[in-house]
């Protein structure tokens, strides 16, 4: 069987899914288009005049011709999976349906925050991890799965009570300081890493208000992939915030269940799922009076085999491509 994938792969999630399928002897390949990049510095110095002077991104368009050359240079395949299809054109599109006769799409953002209507046609089956979604769009519902290997919460040694990592957002940042506010008398070791371009501006800031400087830690370039396990042994208890106009469960969820780490969470729908314990997960209140000091002491209680193995990447994997039919 040959699969292809085809997403802007940022995060370096979608490679976890390309390394399944091939461990399962099936001919897998991806599509990155994050990857694709200037072929020397005279393209590049000839993208930044484009954009400046012109208003043209050659870089955008030469990514969705990249697609194109390599589906020429792979050929037919039985499925396609696009991961957050809104990234790439419409002409685009027409194209990638010629080359499979099973089309398949992955949202994992909302189609309030990325429109995605005028694609649907060309899928076969839409999957979605965001419940409003599923119900009002008839998608089929997935999770993001667990790719990480399982590492019990006994052969760790966690420094830290609670920690969070997100990208530079000015909301999630007022909620980190009412947050940290509410931590202060329960003693709580607390870390947050806020990384992304933008957050130079508080670097700067923070040499003349030092607040809250032993907590929140600014950095201008992301943190790797492969690193974030490093960062969440290291923890009792990981923070996840939502995002606006999104109900779906990010990965840190799924991170945190294959090492055994608690979570506190401002998404009331994770009490929706089997996986929810109220003696693991934590879903804040409105004033954050609900984080008590216990709840960061009593041990994490284990789910059951079958419940963890419903979200790993073997088993999305083997929904999302039908493998088991």
């Amino acid at each position: 069987m040959k699969i292809c994938l085809i997403s802007f792969d940022f995060w370096h999630y979608d490679e976890h899914i390309v390394k399944k399928l091939n461990e399962k002897g099936i001919e897998a390949c991806h599509i990155n288009i994050g990857a694709f990049t200037h072929k020397n510095s005279g393209e590049r110095l000839k993208n930044t005049f484009s954009k400046v002077f012109l208003g043209k991104n050659l870089k955008y368009h030469k990514r969705q011709d990249f697609i194109l050359e390599s589906l020429e240079k792979i050929g037919r395949q039985d499925q396609i999976l696009v991961i957050n299809p809104e990234a790439i054109e419409e002409r685009i599109h027409q194209k990638i349906r010629e080359y499979t006769d099973r089309n398949i799409a992955y949202l994992y953002d909302s189609v309030a925050r990325n429109p995605v209507k005028h694609l649907l046609h060309y899928f076969d089956t839409v999957f979605s991890f965001d419940d409003e979604d599923v119900k009002n769009f008839g998608f089929e519902k997935i999770t993001n799965y667990n790719y990480l290997d399982y590492l019990p919460a006994a052969k760790q040694s966690p420094k830290l009570d609670l920690f969070y990592i997100t990208s530079h957002d000015k909301k999630r940042l007022s909620i980190l300081n009412t947050l940290i506010n509410k931590l202060e008398p329960l003693n709580i070791k607390f870390e947050v890493i806020t990384a992304g371009k933008k957050s130079w501006k508080n670097q700067l800031i923070q040499i003349f208000d030092t607040k809250n400087i032993e907590i929140l830690k600014f950095r201008t370039k992301n943190i790797p992939h492969h690193s974030l396990p490093y960062y969440y042994k290291n923890t009792k208890v990981i923070l996840d915030l939502m995002r606006c106009n999104q109900t779906g469960l990010s990965f840190r969820i799924f991170e945190a269940m294959a090492l055994e780490k608690k979570i506190i969470a401002d998404n009331p729908a994770i009490k929706n799922y089997d996986f929810y314990n109220p003696e693991n997960i934590l879903i804040l209140n409105e004033d954050f009076s609900n984080i008590e000091k216990d709840f960061f002491e009593k041990p994490y209680e284990k789910l059951p085999d079958t419940v963890y193995y419903k979200y790993t990447l073997d088993n999305w994997v083997n929904t999302i491509f039908k493998l088991d039919k």
